[in-house]
């Protein structure tokens, strides 16, 4: 590991570690408190009132550590713009619910307005201001790559879009995000330092950053991440692969992302399909193995190794 990777996961890993006991009782003062759902697993219940927005210290340790390195490593920018504008939309979302006392927090379409916007200055700035093609490598294929040509923009929205909110529903246990997501972050940190794409420095400060943050998110959680957190990392998880040429990847190594998302869509859908009835006992999937009698620590751990033997299998993929 060069020295930019280094002193990323240190960096952010201090920032994190540090900033957290100043953080969380100040969250607590605020009233920053999760609220339940009513209908979700009962053992969730003693949960009601740990501070939320936790991902605050995830985006500030990842922006400062990024935004320090970003001269010498400009491929950064638009990883840290993406990573960021998700982060400030989960925010908003997180403070008007907890702090302006409003359940529903964005509405609807400020979400979906606010992450388009965000999706397309990104996109704008990969086609006009970076050499980054919108190709995608062909995993296990030497050297393919396929072009969308003329459905590159939104099949890159799709993508986007998918992968944010697919690492949103995955924010649902202590660590489970945090764990999954610190996995994938190393498989793109392995990637950017062995093909010199100049990326180790957000993809190393968010190794750094969420090794912090697992310091107090693990069971049972002193803090959780938050919406901040959850679109952040999602748009990070994003934002790397485009810039490595890699979207097909996160199919491989966001396995548990694209699980979470799909078990939501096959919900909803059958449930309306067959006027009430459900597939699952409750989703996102991780709440479906909850109710059937798996501990929260088995599952988030079965997870993470799945994707940590996923991972291994994306760099095998290249």
């Amino acid at each position: 590991m060069n020295n930019a990777g280094v002193m990323s996961v240190i960096i952010a890993f201090v920032l994190s570690a540090v900033l957290g006991p100043v953080l969380i009782p100040f969250l607590r003062r605020l009233k920053c408190g999760q609220t339940v759902r009513e209908d979700g697993p009962g053992s969730h219940l003693k949960k009601t009132g740990t501070p939320t927005m936790g991902g605050i210290l995830i985006l500030f340790s990842v922006v400062a550590t990024s935004a320090f390195f970003a001269k010498d490593y400009p491929k950064v920018i638009p990883v840290l713009f993406l990573t960021f504008g998700f982060g400030l939309i989960g925010f908003l979302d997180d403070y008007i619910k907890v702090v302006g006392k409003s359940p529903e927090g964005l509405s609807p379409w400020q979400k979906i307005l606010g992450q388009f916007l965000v999706t397309g200055i990104f996109a704008y700035y990969l086609l006009h201001y970076t050499d980054v093609t919108l190709a995608m490598r062909v995993p296990y294929l030497r050297e393919q790559y396929i072009d969308f040509g003329m459905w590159d923009i939104p099949v890159l929205f799709f993508v986007v879009l998918g992968t944010v909110n697919g690492v949103n529903f995955t924010d649902g246990l202590d660590g489970l995000a945090s764990s999954v997501t610190v996995i994938v972050a190393v498989f793109f940190s392995v990637v950017a330092l062995g093909t010199g794409s100049g990326l180790e420095p957000i993809t190393c400060a968010v190794v750094g950053a969420l090794l912090g943050f697992l310091l107090f998110n693990v069971h049972p959680a002193s803090v959780f991440m938050g919406d901040t957190g959850s679109l952040a990392l999602g748009g990070f998880v994003a934002g790397s692969a485009y810039m490595m040429e890699l979207p097909l990847f996160i199919v491989i190594v966001g396995v548990v992302y694209l699980a979470e998302v799909l078990s939501v869509i096959l919900q909803v859908t059958y449930f309306k399909l067959t006027g009430g009835k459900r597939i699952l006992k409750m989703a996102p999937l991780h709440h479906h193995f909850e109710l059937c009698g798996f501990t929260e620590t088995r599952i988030v751990a079965v997870f993470t190794i799945i994707t940590a033997i996923m991972c291994l299998l994306g760099l095998k993929g290249l």
